[in-house]
């Protein structure tokens, strides 16, 4: 990651709340399209392997039936985000420092004592590496299918070394152009195929729409229903990733130090509405984004029988768009897959890689306003994580699986965050801008359909 530079040479600090980089937030919709960006950037790591390997998984062995869980996942989990946006926004605070505020303390180090859920997220990260080398993986066997000689773990390595080199050299404006154009360009091209289903024998049905509402839940799709919950819309990783790339855009900065003056209120609120628009603008583009990709995986796998997994889990997805449009769409899906999977890739790392950086504040083993420190330990995390990713992927070699076990693990995160969240809102958050009744109540309904979720997959895991 490279550093700004000021006058002095020394990095801009992007989480101090410096006063003079206050700015009044803009007023009319066309303002605000030019201060989006956040919202791609995590489209890029939420739309990624949960929807090309794991929703489309799901949609071939069930069939169109479970279209309404699919949507239940794109819909029930941003309003979380947006009510961790919010109080990022008005404290300046990301996510590993809003939940050092959760009552329990324990020890760290240097003195210092952290709440209970910064252990809870060192011991998650085991999952997140585990899923990730999934990612990897995927995005590896893309590249095989148009490199047949060589191997999808030679190629995985490979994607690492460039994922790291990206997050290495981006700073947050660069990363969000990138992911920009991948995020684009994806989308686009998985609209695009399933719009041209339409024109073939595999054309959807309304009845078979209007049947993915009914609501069944067949008993087999249950672990690859909890693994695509886990790991399609925005999930505990990108939750937490979001509050980092909403503070690095500027929002908590534009709206200054929380004062009592009425300026504050109404500077923070500006920029809290900037905010709400760009969780909009996500959850317009993975929906988008996922729905086709279950679409897909359910008017053709379902039909021909076919299950992705292990080393062919890529080469069986092709059959979507080759079965359906020609031989001449294996390029296409190439094309998509990669963009969807590097993607991933990119702007998971560079979540990851900062929220480790914060932790290692948090836990004390670093100072909070250290800076430099800061972009240390982020590149060394930068270094560190694809190495042990690529190495997972070199030695399972299985991306559903990988994916299946590490999504699992990190939905039972999704509650925790969620009471985590209702926590900040009624104990820390300036009362002069709580969200309304109906965003509390939102609030209420995807927390307790989020501990349903949770609590069925540890009595199916584990009790029964």
């Amino acid at each position: 990651m490279s550093e700004p530079q000021t006058e002095s040479h020394e990095p801009e600090d992007l989480y101090a709340l410096n006063p003079d980089a206050v700015q009044e937030p803009p007023t009319d919709f066309a303002r605000r399209v030019k201060f989006l960006g956040p919202g791609l950037v995590l489209v890029g790591s939420v739309v990624g392997s949960g929807e090309i390997i794991l929703t489309t998984t799901l949609g071939s062995i069930v069939g169109f039936s479970m279209l309404w869980f699919v949507l239940l996942s794109c819909w029930s989990k941003n309003i979380v985000q947006a009510e961790l946006g919010r109080f990022t926004v008005s404290s300046g605070e990301p996510l590993l420092h809003a939940f050092n505020r959760l009552p329990g303390k324990l020890p760290a180090f240097n003195g210092k004592k952290c709440s209970w859920y910064i252990y809870f997220w060192v011991l998650w990260i085991i999952p997140d590496l585990l899923a990730s080398g999934g990612i990897y993986g995927g995005a590896g066997q893309a590249l095989t299918l148009a490199f047949p000689s060589i191997g999808s773990e030679y190629f995985t390595i490979l994607i690492a070394m460039i994922a790291c080199a990206i997050i290495l050299s981006g700073t947050y404006p660069f990363l969000e152009r990138f992911m920009t154009i991948l995020v684009v360009t994806f989308t686009f091209i998985t609209v695009l195929c399933a719009i041209l289903l339409q024109m073939t024998e595999y054309a959807i049905t309304w009845d078979e729409i209007m049947g993915g509402l009914t609501f069944s839940f067949p008993i087999i799709a249950i672990p690859a229903a909890l693994a695509m919950y886990g790991g399609t819309g925005v999930g505990t990783s990108e939750q937490m990733h979001y509050t980092y790339w909403c503070v690095e855009k500027g929002y908590a900065r534009f709206s200054g130090p929380r004062d009592d003056s009425d300026d504050w209120v109404r500077r923070a609120k500006g920029w809290i509405g900037v905010m709400q628009t760009d969780v909009k603008l996500t959850l317009l583009l993975l929906t988008c984004a996922t729905v086709p990709f279950y679409m897909l995986g359910a008017g053709v796998l379902y039909r021909l029988g076919s299950r992705p997994n292990g080393l062919e889990t890529l080469s069986v997805l092709s059959n979507m768009y080759t079965t359906t449009l020609g031989e001449w769409a294996f390029w296409l899906f190439i094309v998509g897959a990669f963009f969807v999977l590097f993607s991933t890739s990119v702007s998971g790392l560079g979540g990851h890689a900062r929220v480790f950086g914060d932790g290692m504040a948090v836990l004390g083993l670093t100072e909070r306003n250290d800076y430099r420190t800061r972009l240390k330990v982020l590149r060394g995390w930068a270094i560190f994580s694809p190495t042990v990713v690529a190495a997972a992927y070199f030695y399972f070699q299985n991306p559903v699986w990988m994916l299946t076990v590490g999504q699992i693990l990190k939905a039972v995160k999704f509650p925790l965050i969620a009471f985590a969240t209702i926590y900040l809102r009624y104990y820390h958050l300036d009362k002069r801008i709580a969200p309304t009744w109906k965003a509390d109540t939102l609030l209420w309904v995807c927390t307790a359909t989020m501990v349903g979720l949770a609590s069925y997959i540890i009595y199916v895991k584990f009790l029964r």
